[in-house]
């Protein structure tokens, strides 16, 4: 996540690439040669230690080592309750019987040697405890001899992370048009993990960024983003930012400010987000 992201909407989201569920792969076996298929699968997360509110990725693997075809496998994938789905990069999947299933059929049959991937990439929920099991199972039509590597299972541990707060306080109430008002934010780790990349982006609503003290800011599309000094648990960090009122005749402007780390999640995000106002005053 960059300075100026936003997040996806957690929700079940499935988009078009460029491969099937399965890709057929060259190997010393005929098309069609009889005998049973033996299909193995595998699941892996990323990153390895989860964060609450962060995404997490898992990437299942399969493969039919042969000697005969997979007669229209079915690839059946599991996630922890505690993931939110995002997005599938497969566009024959489907969502499953259960709001964290996801059903992967295969268009056509797998030669021997075939091989294929997808993945699925989701949002640790901010109250999940851990550990997340996700689970993957693969199936076919054709006599599989050796069963045990139909499924893979992935467990995945779940960091405290910490718990970020912002509070802005303006110089002023009111200000004239043009005028330079100053807003002071304060941001609160109450842990229990260290912060070291926090940020801060405001939203204009109106007010012109003009210049930051005590945080690396720069504005871009309404937006002005803050990078904070590390902030330990227990700690606070301030810093202020400057706006210039427009010059027109607007009643008042705003600006809305959230805090996020890109590495250390935040079990409650609803102290994440700080509005202020300042009237405009004509003299």
């Amino acid at each position: 996540m960059g300075l100026f992201s936003a997040g996806i909407a957690a929700g079940l989201v499935f988009f078009v690439a460029a491969a099937p569920v399965v890709v057929n792969a060259s190997s010393g076996h005929a098309p069609g040669r009889w005998g049973g298929a033996d299909l193995s699968v595998r699941v892996a997360a990323s990153p390895r230690v989860a964060q609450p509110g962060q995404w997490l990725s898992y990437e299942v693997k399969v493969r039919n080592a042969g000697p005969g075809e997979a007669v229209l496998p079915v690839l059946t994938i599991r996630l922890p309750a505690e993931v939110d789905i995002a997005a599938v990069n497969v566009a024959s999947c489907r969502p499953g019987a259960s709001r964290n299933e996801v059903v992967c059929p295969s268009p056509t049959d797998i030669a021997a040697g075939g091989s294929g991937a997808v993945t699925v990439l989701g949002v640790v929920r901010a109250g999940a405890r851990g550990p997340l099991r996700a689970s993957a199972g693969l199936s076919s039509e054709v006599v599989d001899g050796n069963e045990a590597d139909n499924r893979a299972e992935v467990v995945t541990r779940v960091d405290e992370g910490a718990d970020l707060a912002v509070r802005l306080s303006p110089s002023a109430r009111s200000a004239e048009p043009g005028e330079r008002f100053t807003v002071k934010a304060t941001v609160r780790n109450r842990g229990p993990r260290v912060v070291r990349d926090a940020h801060v982006y405001f939203t204009e609503n109106g007010a012109r960024f003009v210049s930051a003290q005590g945080a690396r800011c720069a504005a871009r599309h309404d937006q002005v983003g803050c990078a904070l000094e590390p902030i330990k648990s227990g700690a606070r960090g301030t810093f202020s930012v400057v706006f210039r009122m427009p010059r027109g005749r607007a009643a008042e402007v705003g600006t809305e400010a959230t805090v996020y780390s890109t590495h250390v999640g935040d079990r409650r995000p609803a102290n994440n987000q700080a509005r202020m106002r300042v009237s405009m005053r004509h003299g």
